[in-house]
């Protein structure tokens, strides 16, 4: 049946219309049929089904450019010692003890968790980076069954390592063949794949090698984190005397259908190889923030002309708590309050819609006839006018995650009313605790 949604204030990143006021959206299938005057579809698509926006904003749904769903378990975890004080000891003390204790069953859970909570908070899109070394095999189709449930699009890949070894790395990189060839003949827009690295300084020149060649058969891009921390920069200059940026970019590895995540530790000339190649980086200030890994020169990279998008890198589920963050940063970062205003809202916005759609055949984040149907309601009730040319400053100081109501993807509807409509959420997180408390008792 087909969906209308009417009553709204649409805001639709369609340059030809950007702000509609008592609009609707028709969805036909998985894709949208028309965007135009409330009144006038209505009449067009009396047969459908009504979602009444009440006035409320309509939005393309939200896309989260990196994610690490396998994180969700550290929340509460203890695996003693002192504090870190280093991104190295944060990786070795927390994050590749939890990856390591991961079973298939926990993969599963530790990605339905979050994923019901980017649903709740608007994401429709999620690419996601995974780390299971102990259980390799069968960790990205166990990812692609949680999606499957719940009803998110999601682009997956696993994060191929040395640092547990020959082994783990060679299946991690049979893991990503097998996954991309399943994407490739399901030929289904809700699920995608990239070849991922965890970062240059735990993958060998062998191994990476070996990944460069699979992927080149593949077809595939990649997703790898870049010059995240200082203790990146350190390894690659003293083992290959370059700098990060330099190692991927003389092996191939970005490219426009790759995706480098975080590259805080960038010099001019890495930038304009980023520019050059035409791969999309990521931003991710919470998790940077938290790291005390420092900031990303992102003001740089957009100036030079680097497509930089946004992410959460597990952090959160939130979107709008990320845009607030970058916002902020930024201008921290420059000691300037009036700069890195638009930049955030087109990361966001602009940004994350074009990395996205490189990896899809159809085209998501904007309401726009043949769209793929990726839409929320949000109720927002704004104390100040809400114009074409306000909207972006109630986005920002006026809106979170929480405040959606409805979430539909693909033309289906996930959650209408703050209700997920597919799913047992109850049951479904219960046994998340279950499985994360069995993992504690393993530490």
């Amino acid at each position: 049946m087909d969906i209308l949604i009417t009553n709204g204030t649409l805001v639709t990143r369609d340059e030809a219309a950007p702000f509609i006021e008592n609009g609707a959206v028709a969805i036909k299938g998985s894709e949208i049929a028309e965007v135009g005057d409330a009144k006038t579809l209505a009449a067009k698509y009396a047969g459908a089904e009504i979602v009444d926006a009440k006035g409320r904003l309509v939005m393309p749904g939200f896309i989260n450019t990196h994610m690490h769903y396998y994180s969700t378990f550290a929340r509460g975890v203890n695996f003693g010692g002192r504090p870190a004080t280093t991104f190295g000891e944060v990786l070795r003390g927390l994050w590749w003890k939890l990856d390591k204790l991961l079973t298939l069953d926990d993969v599963y859970y530790s990605a339905v968790g979050p994923m019901i909570d980017e649903v709740r908070m608007g994401v429709t899109s999620a690419i996601d980076h995974h780390a299971s070394p102990m259980a390799v095999r069968g960790s990205l189709f166990k990812i692609a069954e949680a999606a499957a449930h719940i009803g998110i699009r999601s682009n997956l890949c696993y994060e191929i390592s040395d640092r547990d070894g020959e082994s783990v790395a060679d299946e991690g990189i049979a893991e990503s063949v097998d996954f991309l060839k399943h994407c490739a003949g399901a030929g289904d827009d809700m699920l995608k794949g990239l070849f991922g690295m965890h970062a240059q300084m735990t993958v060998s020149a062998r191994t990476l090698d070996k990944v460069v060649s699979a992927a080149g058969a593949s077809g595939a891009g990649f997703h790898i984190h870049a010059a995240e921390g200082i203790e990146d920069v350190v390894n690659a200059l003293s083992k290959y005397d370059m700098r990060v940026v330099e190692r991927l970019f003389r092996h191939g590895v970005l490219n426009r259908d790759s995706i480098a995540v975080h590259c805080v530790h960038v010099t001019d000339e890495e930038i304009g190889m980023l520019a050059e190649s035409g791969v999309a980086v990521v931003h991710n200030p919470e998790s940077n923030m938290s790291n005390a890994v420092g900031t990303s020169p992102v003001l740089k990279m957009l100036e030079a002309g680097v497509l930089v998008g946004m992410g959460t890198d597990g952090y959160t589920s939130d979107m709008t708590a990320s845009l607030r963050a970058t916002h902020a940063l930024h201008k921290h970062a420059a000691g300037v309050p009036s700069v890195a205003w638009g930049e955030p809202h087109a990361m966001l916005f602009e940004n994350n819609r074009e990395i996205m759609n490189r990896f899809l055949e159809g085209s998501v984040g904007t309401l726009k006839k043949g769209y793929l149907a990726d839409i929320i309601v949000v109720d927002y009730d704004a104390p100040t006018p809400v114009t074409e040319d306000t909207i972006s400053s109630h986005i920002l100081f006026g809106i979170s995650g929480r405040s959606v109501d409805t979430t539909i993807i693909n033309g289906k509807i996930i959650m209408k009313n703050r209700e997920l409509l597919c799913v047992d959420e109850e049951r479904l997180v219960a046994e998340s605790r279950a499985h994360a408390k069995a993992l504690w008792n393993r530490i």
